[in-house]
């Protein structure tokens, strides 16, 4: 068995999943773009790894990045003959290995290549002169392969509703959902709730830290903004004295920051969206912008509540209903809610969409 992950130089979303394939699978070779053993878990170690020739080019493990126009090729020119199961693990170019007809190919998506569809003109927007220039004729041509490389693909399983339906748009394929694993288990609820509302996320533009900010310093609420990332230090300088802004928190500060928060605020447009999962799992409620991954997760008047302009003002009216609802929130359905997502549920759902494969190839075989 294969499985294929786009790259493997951090330790966030996608390398969890990765984890509890192998899990699954402890057998598997893993195959990437560029591997950084030095950041990734014990466990993505411990497995056999294989890169791709992009590993070896000069500065791939920084920058791996600018080397996406030859990841098709170097996908295509992995040996998988001696392979009759393959996982591909997509978010960047990772599914479009080349199969024996008689091997079974599914495709676990976090998301279609966001820079390449949906996000292209953002990301073309921020680029600089010469890849705005290039860009345009590049992405043109990587698009035509991301869709001819998804029909080689028996089967695609999405990561929430929402990557499902731009499967759909940028593909044109239909993909089963299976949320992602979330060890559920490792958060407890706490008797004790401060007054303190909590932001955690990366400090990038797309997770609209600044919408946060803004609404805390506005109403004066006492919060704790905690992540790393290009924005952070512009974050700690506008935060008012009623936030608290951290870099890092620790796995034990994470929990005890859950747990104790009035809620958790969440402002981007995820793909799916841990975070809001573990807030709940922690028996507090998520105030949450309510489009992407988090419609799959929290459910509005019940786990948390929803706002639906990413703005300031939305925000703030959010907040405020909150603090007149929580007196009917209920931690233990926010429990349960998250117990959806917990690993066993990920197994059950991956090994349910690869039976449910094997009639179709084995009839075409």
């Amino acid at each position: 068995m294969a499985l294929i992950h786009y790259w493997l130089v951090s330790m966030r979303g996608g390398e969890r999943v990765l984890e509890r394939l192998l899990d699954l699978f402890p057998q598997a070779d893993v195959f990437t773009h560029v591997y950084d053993p030095d950041r990734v878990s014990q466990k993505i170690r411990a497995a056999k790894v294989r890169q791709t020739f992009i590993g070896a080019l000069p500065g791939a493990r920084r920058h791996y990045q600018k080397y996406l126009p030859f990841m098709p090729m170097a996908l295509e020119e992995l040996d998988l003959r001696g392979y009759d199961l393959i996982i591909s693990s997509e978010s960047g170019p990772a599914k479009g290995v080349i199969a024996n007809p008689d091997a079974l190919h599914l495709c676990y998506c976090h998301s279609p290549m966001r820079y390449l569809w949906d996000h292209y003109h953002d990301y073309k927007s921020s680029a600089g002169n010469l890849s705005r220039l290039l860009m345009p004729s590049m992405f043109h041509r990587l698009r035509q392969w991301d869709v001819s490389s998804a029909n080689r693909i028996d089967g695609i399983v999405a990561n929430s509703s929402f990557v499902a339906r731009r499967i759909r748009k940028s593909w044109g394929r239909d993909s089963a959902v299976v949320h992602p694993p979330v060890a559920v288990e490792a958060f407890h609820a706490s008797p004790e709730i401060t007054e303190r509302y909590l932001w955690i996320s990366q400090m990038t533009p797309y997770k609209r830290a600044d919408i946060a900010l803004e609404a805390f310093n506005r109403l004066g609420v006492p919060a704790l903004m905690g992540g790393d990332g290009e924005m952070f230090k512009a974050v700690a300088a506008r935060a008012g004295p009623n936030v608290e802004v951290r870099q890092r928190l620790s796995f034990e500060e994470l929990k005890q920051a859950y747990a104790t928060a009035k809620a958790l605020v969440f402002t981007p447009e995820e793909d799916f969206g841990i975070v809001p999962v573990e807030a709940n799992a922690s028996g507090r409620p998520v105030v949450a912008f309510g489009r992407g991954g988090v419609t799959d997760s929290i459910v509005d008047g019940e786990t948390g509540l929803f706002y639906h302009e990413q703005s300031v003002d939305s925000l703030c009216d959010a907040i405020r209903r909150l603090e007149g609802w929580l007196p009917s929130f209920r931690p233990e359905t926010a429990m349960r809610n998250a117990r959806r997502f917990a690993p066993d549920v990920f197994d059950r759902g991956i090994l349910q969409a690869l039976d449910a494969l094997r009639p179709s190839v084995e009839r075409v075989a």
